[in-house]
């Protein structure tokens, strides 16, 4: 494929990469993304999963909250799926600097990449609201209903609800590595959640790459957009 060869030869040139990517780089581990046709936000429930996923909800309605994220949101026998480990390899290889994902689910990591950034957190990070004692995503997922600390506070995933702010750090960190990179790879994001998708405004780089299946906002900028699968794009590399 041309557009393949083309995205290759980009990569070849470039030796700091940065990767921004979203909920379509782990559908094809098969945890399901947001806004697609058969996304979380088309499913029916007693709450629109926007509300369910909110600092109030979590506060008020912590047992229905907990039902909702344990069943659509941890997916903890997910394993890599070939973009999560390419972009493993080109870290090792020298090539990329940063992952910046709004993903929580742990899988670029757990494909070997090591300078992740997590704009929304992650399901593997929990802490008691009372003591701050840390507790793994097995916990909370075993644990009926609400997931209790053993001081009796209750335990709240370190994930960014709505209504809550991003982590400054993250945010600074993630500026710098793209208003730093020559090569920017936007991935399986829809870029409509804002601040995060306005990061983009930041890179002043030589290539600019859309990878997604429908089309976004930032296509027209792109020097190359490719509406593939971007396991099957970054594995044919």
């Amino acid at each position: 494929m041309e557009k393949i060869t083309k995205l290759r030869e980009m990569i070849e040139k470039c030796n700091r990469i940065v990767f921004f990517g979203g909920a379509g780089v782990s559908t094809e581990s098969n945890i399901p993304d947001f806004r697609s046709a058969d996304g979380l936000y088309q499913e029916k429930y007693h709450y629109p999963p926007e509300q369910v996923v909110s600092h109030t909800f979590f506060v008020q309605k912590t047992k229905l909250f907990y039902d909702f994220y344990k069943n659509k949101m941890m997916y903890l026998d997910a394993k890599p799926n070939k973009a999560h480990l390419k972009l493993a390899e080109l870290e090792q290889a020298g090539k990329l600097i940063a992952v910046i994902t709004q993903n929580i689910d742990g899988l670029h990591q757990m494909a070997g990449s090591k300078n992740v950034l997590e704009l929304h957190g992650s399901i593997h990070r929990n802490y008691c609201q009372k003591c701050g004692k840390f507790y793994d995503a097995k916990y909370v997922k075993e644990s009926p209903e609400i997931p209790i600390c053993e001081c009796g506070g209750i335990i709240k995933p370190d994930v960014v609800l709505y209504e809550e702010g991003l982590d400054n750090t993250i945010i600074n960190k993630s500026l710098k590595a793209i208003s730093e990179a020559d090569m920017l790879i936007i991935g399986g994001t829809s870029l409509v959640v804002y601040p995060a998708a306005g990061f983009v405004d930041y890179f002043r780089g030589d290539h600019l790459v859309v990878l997604n299946k429908s089309a976004t906002s930032r296509d027209s900028y792109a020097d190359l957009c490719i509406q593939e699968p971007i396991g099957e794009v970054l594995g044919a590399l």
